[in-house]
């Protein structure tokens, strides 16, 4: 479907209400429509937000991005949203990865591995970095909101910097939430565990936002702010 010159691809699924989400990089449109909702009515409401649809995809436009990654010694690399320069040492010792220095991420690999396995190393370490993080976080936070989460796990997620499941009380974070500010991702902790509550975006959702981080609003704004990985999104 196309509104207003704008391609977007609808999804039909068994829901009661209509989701409209703008992704990066480059401000795809989506929009989850419920099974009764006829093409015209789907066109009237998306109609009504292409205001919010062209704000969103402005944003993504503007937003700062990486630039391919190859894993050689000299690229800028993110970790808790500051910029490190990569150092890769070649060594018949283990695979590794340590914070050389405020400045410095150094990369310690075996001669010959190629650019995927260098970065399989590199996202362990994150992947690593961010489980460790976790712990602390929903011992802050669970409490704040009222609710507890069966379990958090990280993965790598294409559009979305977080997801729950309300039914079994999980939590999934996005790998690439350990290279933002680490505000981020407390934002994106509480913002989960508010979903446990309230599975929609509606004035509850805000309402109990508020009352747990009443500055959810800026820390959502500097997560939207921070540097895209340059990767391919799709949904």
């Amino acid at each position: 479907m196309e509104i207003g010159g704008i391609p977007v691809h609808v999804v039909r699924k068994d829901i009661k209400n209509l989701h409209v989400g703008v992704y990066p990089p480059t401000g795809r449109v989506r929009i989850a429509a419920p099974l009764q909702l006829d093409d015209d009515a789907v066109r009237l409401a998306l109609v009504s937000r292409l205001g919010w649809i062209r704000r969103q995809q402005a944003s993504f436009q503007q937003q700062e991005r990486q630039s391919a990654r190859e894993l050689v010694t000299g690229e800028s690399h993110y970790y808790g949203g500051r910029r490190y320069r990569l150092d890769v040492i070649e060594d018949d010792g283990r695979p590794g990865v340590r914070l050389a220095s405020n400045r410095t991420i150094q990369l310690q690999v075996r001669p010959g591995m190629d650019r995927d396995q260098r970065l399989a190393v590199l996202q362990k370490w994150y992947r690593n970095q961010l489980y460790e993080q976790i712990p602390a976080l929903r011992g802050k936070w669970e409490s704040v909101v009222g609710v507890t989460a069966s379990d958090v796990r990280v993965r790598r997620m294409k559009t979305r910097w977080g997801s729950c499941n309300e039914q079994t009380g999980r939590i999934w974070l996005n790998l690439e939430l350990i290279k933002k500010p680490p505000i981020c991702l407390e934002y994106l902790v509480v913002h989960e565990l508010v979903h446990l509550l309230e599975r929609h975006h509606n004035e509850r959702f805000a309402m109990l936002m508020d009352s747990a981080m009443p500055s959810w609003r800026q820390h959502r704004d500097a997560l939207n702010r921070a540097p895209l990985a340059h990767e391919e999104w799709w949904y």
